[in-house]
C-alpha cells in the first residue's frame, strides 16, 4: 500500500470519526429519552439548541476577556450547551409526562422551536453585515489533540488526532451502558420503558423516572451541538449552522434504531455512519471517477444503509432488537 493511499484511508477514517461523534451525542441522548418509553422527536431541535447557546457562551466569554482560560472556555461551553438543552427536554417532559401532550406533535414542535431559537440567537451573535463569525480560542481549545497523536504514527492518527469531547463522548457510552445494565437504577428506568403500570405498581415514581431521563439524555443531545460548532465546524457559527446542526440530529434519531437501543452499538454505528457520509469525498482520491449524479447517490448511502436496516429490524420480530414496549405512550395512572 503507497504511502498517498495510506495517508487517505487514514484521512478518510478520522473524518468519520468526528463526523460520527456528534451524531453519537444525539444517539446516546435519545437512546437514554427512549428507555423511559418517551420518543423526543425534538432531539434536533435541542441538538441546536445546544450548540447555539454552548457557542454563544465560550464566545462572548472569550471576546470579553482579555486572557481566556482553555479551562474556563470549556466549562462555560460544556455547561451552558448542556443545560439549555436539558431545559428543552424539561420543556417536553411537561408537555408530555405532566400534561399528556402527544410526543410525536410535542417533539416535531421542538425541533422547530429550537432551530428557530438557535438562528435567532445567532442574530445577536453574527456582526452586521457578515454570515459567520468564529469563536477562534474555544476551537483552539476543543480542538487541542493529544500530543502523542504526532509521535506515535499510524496508530496516533487513528486512535489520538482528536478532540477531548470524542473521548468524552465514549465515556458517556460506557456509564450509560453499565448504568442501564449494571444498576438497580438502570433496571428501574427499562421497567419504565417497558411497562410503567408494571414499575408504578413496583413503587417506581414513573414520571420522576420519565423527567430525569428526558432532561439529562436532552442534555447529553445538546453537547453534539456543542461538539458540532467548537470542534467539527472549526468554532464557527454561520446563519446556516442550525440547518446542519438539525440534519444531524435526525441522523442521530436513525442511529438509535440502528444500534437496537444500545449504547455500545451507537459507537461502531456512528463511526459506520460517518464511513458511508464520507465516501463520496474520498472515492475520487482511490482513482475511481464519478459523475455528478454518482456522486449524489453516494452521498445517499447512508440514508439507504438506514432505511435497510430499519425494514430488517421490523421484519425480525426478535424482542432483543425492538424498542421499549410503551415507547412514544403517555402513561395515565387512571387506566392502570
Amino acid at each position: 500500500m503507497s504511502a498517498d493511499v495510506l495517508a487517505n484511508l487514514i484521512n478518510w477514517f478520522t473524518r468519520a470519526v468526528i463526523f460520527g461523534t456528534v451524531i453519537l451525542y444525539g444517539a446516546l441522548g435519545e437512546l437514554l429519552t427512549e428507555k423511559s418509553g418517551n420518543m423526543n422527536l425534538g432531539t434536533p431541535g435541542t441538538m441546536c439548541i445546544g450548540g447555539a447557546f454552548g457557542f454563544a457562551g465560550a464566545y462572548l466569554y472569550e471576546v470579553h476577556t482579555e486572557d481566556p482560560s482553555a479551562a474556563v472556555s470549556i466549562f462555560i461551553g460544556l455547561v451552558v450547551g448542556f443545560f439549555t438543552a436539558a431545559l428543552a427536554g424539561l420543556l417536553f417532559s411537561f408537555l408530555t409526562t405532566t400534561l399528556r401532550a402527544n410526543q410525536n406533535v410535542t417533539g416535531l414542535a421542538l425541533t422547530t422551536f429550537g432551530c428557530g431559537l438557535a438562528k435567532f440567537v445567532g442574530t445577536y451573535i453574527i456582526p452586521e453585515g457578515t454570515t459567520t463569525v468564529k469563536a477562534k480560542f474555544a476551537n483552539e481549545v476543543f480542538s487541542n489533540r493529544l500530543p502523542a497523536s504526532q509521535t506515535t504514527g499510524v496508530f496516533g492518527r487513528l486512535f489520538l488526532d482528536y478532540g477531548f469531547m470524542m473521548y468524552l463522548a465514549l465515556i458517556i457510552a460506557i456509564v450509560l451502558y453499565l448504568f442501564l445494565t449494571r444498576t438497580r437504577k438502570g433496571l428501574n428506568l427499562r421497567a419504565v420503558g417497558e411497562s410503567p403500570a408494571t414499575a408504578d405498581a413496583a413503587g417506581i415514581n414513573v414520571g420522576r423516572y420519565k423527567y430525569l431521563a428526558t432532561v439529562i439524555g436532552s442534555g447529553i443531545a445538546g453537547l453534539g451541538g456543542v461538539y458540532y460548532v467548537l470542534d467539527y465546524n472549526y468554532g464557527g457559527w454561520s446563519t446556516m449552522a442550525a440547518n446542519a446542526i438539525s440534519a444531524l440530529g435526525w441522523l442521530s434519531l436513525a442511529l438509535v434504531i440502528f444500534a437496537i437501543w444500545k449504547p455500545l452499538n451507537a459507537i461502531w454505528g456512528s463511526y459506520l455512519f460517518g464511513i458511508f457520509y464520507w465516501l463520496f469525498n474520498f472515492i475520487p482520491v482511490f482513482g475511481v471517477k464519478l459523475n455528478s449524479a454518482q456522486s449524489s447517490l453516494v452521498e445517499a448511502v447512508p440514508f439507504l444503509v438506514t432505511i435497510l436496516v430499519l425494514i430488517l429490524i421490523s421484519v425480525r420480530k426478535s424482542r432483543d432488537n425492538q424498542g421499549p414496549a410503551s415507547l412514544g405512550l403517555s402513561y395515565f395512572r387512571e387506566d392502570r
